[in-house]
């Protein structure tokens, strides 16, 4: 009994942070929703006026869901790279998905492009794409044979990082009527609202998360070694590409439709290995338990701090995250983390 409560207590206490960041995330913002009335609406008991049941049901219940997913897909993508890199700096961005993601949106922008036949879902489906196929070249560039060496896949990720990054700077250099719209997009934030991103997000993430809460396991053989793995019967290669697939199609979805919002896939994941241990089993659950209130948390500061100006989240996200990812490195800096 001791041992299974043991097991249980971080993800009740991380649903419990959780839970407590979206009931915060609803009721803060330029109209106050006291938090026992917002309950009783959730419930199907309605007390509040028309005005602030449509607040809360089409303006802030989407964007919280959003924003919740967006922190749980980086947190989670952000777990399965440490893990199959075998790295604490590796981060959702490691191999590409933001530079390409970027690069995508920015070219939509300064085309001028703010209607089309995808209509203003444009700039996130361009940044999605570009994600994608920033991980593809990469791919195919460190792939040697049947094998993909985990060294020329970063090696190669920093290169076109760096490639996609300057053309984007280029493009933007050269479209100054956007300049302002794709610095506010590369900033980080969820600029879209309603439902319809939600409903839109949501199938990529079901399917990519699920394989990665499904992949515990063969994430903790890896932690012995790519030759050890294999004379255990793992079948190496094929994992590294279901994860590397996994964990690219989560962050270039949180991506497209948020915007590169970083720390987020590096901190939380680092921190709660330090806090709970390494077996992906338990982390990668909690890593999105984790990942999705923290992101929430910083989005209601941005929404709040200097209201009613929004700050973008992701210098938020960057301002807190350096001190705190620093303090946890000297926390730790006479103990074995990894």
């Amino acid at each position: 009994m001791t041992t299974a409560f043991l097991f249980r207590r971080p993800f009740l206490l991380n649903a419990l942070i959780l839970a407590l960041a979206l009931l915060l995330s609803i009721a803060l913002g330029s109209v106050f929703i006291p938090p026992q009335d917002l309950l009783q609406a959730l419930m199907g008991r309605s007390v509040l006026s028309s005005t602030s049941t449509t607040i809360i049901y089409e303006i802030r219940l989407p964007h919280t869901l959003l924003v919740a997913l967006t922190g749980a897909a980086l947190a989670g993508s952000g777990t399965a790279y440490q893990g199959l890199f075998r790295n604490p700096l590796a981060d959702p961005y490691l191999i590409g998905v933001a530079s390409g993601a970027g690069l995508g949106a920015v070219f939509v922008m300064a085309q001028q492009w703010p209607q089309t036949l995808l209509g203003f879902y444009t700039i996130p489906a361009a940044a999605f794409l570009g994600a994608l196929m920033a991980v593809a070249v990469v791919y195919s560039i460190a792939r040697l044979g049947k094998t993909v060496p985990v060294t020329t896949l970063i090696l190669a990720g920093v290169a076109v990082s760096s490639f996609a990054t300057a053309l984007s700077s280029f493009i933007m250099l050269y479209s100054n009527n956007e300049l302002r719209r794709a610095l506010a997009w590369l900033l980080g934030g969820a600029a879209l609202s309603g439902w319809p991103p939600v409903v839109a997000i949501l199938p990529y993430l079901v399917l990519s998360l699920g394989i990665l809460l499904f992949s515990g396991h063969q994430l903790n053989v890896l932690q012995l070694g790519e030759e050890q793995a294999q004379q255990l019967g793992l079948p190496v290669e094929r994992v590294k590409l279901l994860l590397i697939v996994a964990a690219s199609l989560a962050a270039a979805a949180a991506v497209a439709f948020s915007g590169m919002i970083g720390f987020i896939g590096l901190i939380v994941p680092h921190a709660l290995r330090l806090i709970w241990g390494g077996d992906h089993r338990r982390l990668l659950p909690l890593s999105m338990l984790g990942g999705a209130a923290a992101l929430l948390l910083a989005d209601l500061l941005a929404r709040t701090l200097f209201a009613p100006e929004v700050v973008p989240v992701g210098i938020l996200t960057a301002l807190a995250g350096v001190p705190f990812f620093l303090w946890l490195l000297r926390r730790a800096k006479a103990q074995m983390f990894w």
